[in-house]
């Protein structure tokens, strides 16, 4: 067993680790390839590439992401090797907080490795919102001037420093905006289409609209507001997951994220 950085040359290799139920994973690790800001592992057994690994750097916290293992190696303890391998690279004087999101299958490997839940994410699908709403007034495209809001409204909800992912794609967001103050941001491009918002009213608004083009929908346990806007336009929960950290638990608040942007950072 050996771990080595993960190149653009293993992406049709990693095609056999596809998780039923998940997006393309190929895709993203390209991306975690090219980005200075992920760090991108494989475990090969016997010249075989037997799983994945990545971390994803904020600026003083770590998400890990796509811990997968090939179907014909599980059991075997490379789950908990290669998520021991990618902490082990993590300079914890600086990132303090180790963040991930746990699959059934995987959350007894991560509290074996000290990870603790944190809470927990519900999963909607197949509702019947309304595609054809008013969208509210107070909804505008991004606009420069608000650039600073919005990173400050993010820092403020999910308690970390992650200005270097949001400003990949902040240029395609939709804001709520009343007299010159963000306080919601829709953001189409990130993930699954991230929402945050100060109150109920900017959230459940921008939900709105992001329902007018999605069928699915992530969002906190703690956040009454998006479950109930879901359960009242039929979406079916279909699962949970934990939200799990290891290192310093971090202020955030959940009842403000409308939804996640995905599995990889919250």
């Amino acid at each position: 067993m050996s771990f080595l950085p993960l190149t653009l040359s293993d992406l049709d290799a990693i095609k056999e680790l596809q998780p039923e139920g998940w997006t393309d994973i190929v895709p993203h690790n390209k991306y975690f390839i090219e980005s200075p800001y992920c760090y991108p592992i494989k475990v090969v057994v016997n010249n075989k590439l037997a799983g994945i690994a990545t971390y994803i750097m904020h600026a003083d916290t770590v998400w890990l992401a796509h811990i997968i293992i090939h179907k014909d190696y599980r059991g075997q303890g490379l789950g908990t090797a290669i998520t021991q391998e990618l902490i082990s690279k993590i300079d914890r004087k600086r990132f303090k907080t180790i963040y991930l999101i746990a699959t059934e299958l995987g959350e007894p490997v991560y509290k074996k490795l000290g990870f603790v839940a944190e809470n927990e994410y519900v999963f909607f699908k197949d509702g019947q919102p309304d595609k054809n709403i008013l969208v509210s007034p107070s909804i505008i495209p991004f606009e420069e001037k608000y650039r600073q809001q919005l990173l400050n409204l993010d820092k403020d909800v999910s308690g970390e420093d992650r200005q270097n992912k949001l400003n990949e794609t902040i240029d395609s967001s939709m804001l709520y905006v009343q007299n010159g103050h963000v306080l919601g941001l829709y953001s189409p491009t990130l993930g699954e289409g991230m929402i945050i918002a100060a109150d109920n009213n900017a959230g459940i608004e921008l939900m709105k609209l992001r329902l007018t083009t999605k069928e699915n929908a992530v969002v906190p346990t703690e956040n009454k507001a998006a479950v109930d806007i879901l359960l009242k336009n039929k979406f079916i929960e279909v699962r949970k997951a934990k939200r799990m950290l290891l290192g310093e638990r971090r202020a955030w608040k959940p009842e403000l994220l409308f939804n996640r942007v995905n599995g990889q950072i919250g």
